[in-house]
């Protein structure tokens, strides 16, 4: 319990003090990682990013809902080895539902006010990551697991 704890409050600051994660897809036998604007909800059990519908982002997700997320608070110095946290969560991507889509719109927004015009444009999928389990690691080598859905 202790380590979930733990684990909760790294996640906590890191999707507070982060706007960008890196979002890893697969299509046509190939990965793809793309830089998105993201925002958690409180539980942290899912991850909101914004795409067109129209990017291969969208198309991997559609044909394989499998994806995983990187989120880190490096700052590309030597310290980096001692202090920075990296963040994988691994889960279910999806575009939010017309019944959640308000509330998670803002959510998203309380974050990432400038992104208004484009998140609410008829072109915009808002989607989630229904997070199944966080891998965090710190101080370079040191690892913790979070399985969400336990």
């Amino acid at each position: 319990m202790k380590e979930k704890n733990r684990i909760k409050e790294i996640l906590q600051e890191l999707f507070s003090s982060q706007k960008l994660g890196v979002l890893a897809t697969q299509g046509e036998g190939n990965p793809y990682g793309n830089l998105v604007a993201i925002a958690a909800t409180d539980d942290l059990n899912r991850i909101l990013f914004a795409t067109l519908r129209s990017t291969r982002k969208f198309h991997n997700i559609l044909v394989n809902k499998r994806v995983a997320m990187v989120i880190d608070n490096r700052s590309n110095r030597a310290l980096d080895f001692r202090k920075a946290v990296a963040v994988t969560a691994t889960g279910v991507a999806e575009e939010v539902s017309s019944s959640e889509r308000d509330a998670l719109q803002k959510v998203y927004l309380a974050k990432h006010p400038s992104l208004k015009e484009f998140v609410t444009a008829p072109t915009c999928a808002l989607m989630q990551i229904d997070v199944e389990r966080y891998y965090v690691v710190y101080r370079f080598q040191n690892v913790m697991e979070w399985d969400v859905k336990s």
